[in-house]
C-alpha cells in the first residue's frame, strides 16, 4: 500500500521536521520512503510545505497530485490542498488557525485545535506534534509507536529536553478521533 501525504504552513511551525519524522518513522519500520521539503526564502512566516510518500514497495515518482493525507497547519494551506485530497482521503484542519469548515464529504476531516493543545501540555511549538499524531489516529499510515521510535532516534540531541512534551502531544492528537470531534 502508499500513502501520500502533504503538510503545509508557515514557516517556523515545524512543517519539514513532521514530514521528515514522518519519512524517517517509515523508513525505520523497513517501508520505502520520500521526503520532498519546498519553503519560501523566509525562515520564519513564509510558506512551507512537504510531501512524503511511504509504501510497502518501490515508489514510482516522489511527487503527488491527489495526496491520500494532508495536514493543512493553517487557512491559506487549507485552501491551497483541499481540493487535491483523494477522494477517500483524511484532511487533518489545525482549527486554531482556520476559520471556515470544509467544503468536501467525500474525504475524512479531522477538525483539531492543535495550537490549542499544544499550549495545554506547555509547548507551543508542539503543534506540528499534535497534527501528526491526529493524523496517525485517523488513517492507516503508520502506528504511533513507529513515530514515537523515530522522535526518540532522529530528534536532535540538543532539542532532547522537548522529548516528554513531543510525545505528549503526539498522543493528544492520536486521541482526538474524528467520530467524536473530541478527544477520547
Amino acid at each position: 500500500m502508499q500513502q501520500e501525504v502533504i503538510i503545509a504552513g508557515f514557516g517556523g511551525q515545524g512543517v519539514l521536521f513532521a514530514g521528515q519524522l514522518l519519512a524517517y518513522a517509515g523508513m525505520d519500520a523497513g517501508k520505502e520512503v520520500t521526503w520532498i521539503p519546498s519553503y519560501g526564502p523566509e525562515m520564519r512566516g513564509g510558506t512551507a510545505n512537504c510531501t512524503v510518500v511511504i509504501s510497502d514497495e518501490e515508489i514510482g515518482s516522489p511527487f503527488v497530485q491527489n495526496p491520500t493525507a494532508v495536514l493543512a497547519m493553517n487557512l491559506p494551506s487549507l485552501d491551497k490542498y483541499e481540493t487535491l485530497v483523494k477522494k477517500g482521503g483524511v484532511l487533518v484542519v489545525n482549527a486554531s488557525m482556520v476559520n471556515r469548515t470544509v467544503n468536501r464529504e467525500d474525504i475524512t476531516v479531522v477538525n483539531i485545535p492543535a495550537n490549542d493543545i499544544a499550549e495545554s501540555i506547555g509547548s507551543k511549538r508542539a503543534v506540528n506534534m499534535v497534527m501528526l499524531g491526529a493524523l496517525l489516529g485517523n488513517a492507516d499510515i503508520l502506528s504511533l509507536e513507529d513515530l514515537e521510535k523515530a522522535l526518540e532516534g532522529h530528534l536532535p540531541e540538543r532539542h532532547k529536553k522537548l522529548l516528554p512534551a513531543n510525545l505528549e502531544a503526539l498522543h493528544q492528537g492520536a486521541a482526538y478521533k474524528v467520530d467524536e470531534g473530541v478527544m477520547s
